[in-house]
């Protein structure tokens, strides 16, 4: 059994809130937009890290984490990237993989916007985490977490930080 913390969108925020969430993790994903590389060290001083990079990360973020991150989490087979887009719409780049090889639980990041569905074409939960960092045009911050325990996906939860302040 492993709790996960799934979060996106930083933007090279980190704080303590996100760190509280971070430490009662088994391991943490990160889908993409990692802004500055001091948010995935930090966290990777604390807990296993799955991670991949976005459309804002630097060469030295591309350097280090891939576009795809394919794996198996207990017995649940995974898929991260960061633009992925949404079940009957996704990214051109990544529909005729999606077709051949679906897994059971794919992730990504970059509309800013939290949203969990299941695609019932392709048989697979489908997560984005909304953006866990201050920059961009959503009001709340926010992170999912759940349990994947051996071939199940449970106890999701949404994690809402606060409200951004308006400037």
């Amino acid at each position: 059994m492993k709790k996960i913390l799934l979060l996106s969108d930083t933007h090279s925020h980190i704080d303590d809130t996100i760190l509280k969430y971070v430490a009662q993790a088994d391991e943490v994903w990160h889908a993409g937009d990692i802004g500055d590389l001091i948010v995935t060290d930090t966290i990777k001083k604390l807990k296993t890290l799955r991670c991949v990079y976005g459309n804002i990360d630097d060469a030295q973020a591309r350097l280090e984490f891939p576009l795809h991150n394919r794996f198996l989490c207990e017995n649940v087979s995974v898929w991260i990237t960061h633009i992925g887009g949404y079940p009957g719409k996704y990214n051109q780049a990544i529909r005729e993989e999606m077709q051949k090889n679906p897994p059971q639980l794919f992730i990504c990041g970059h509309s800013h916007i939290l949203k969990v569905m299941f695609d019932k074409k392709h048989n697979l939960l489908h997560m984005n985490p909304g953006a866990a960092g201050k920059s961009g045009f959503h009001q709340v911050r926010t992170m999912l977490r759940f349990v994947i325990d051996n071939d199940k996906i449970k106890d999701l939860e949404i994690i809402e930080i606060e409200k951004k302040a308006l400037i």
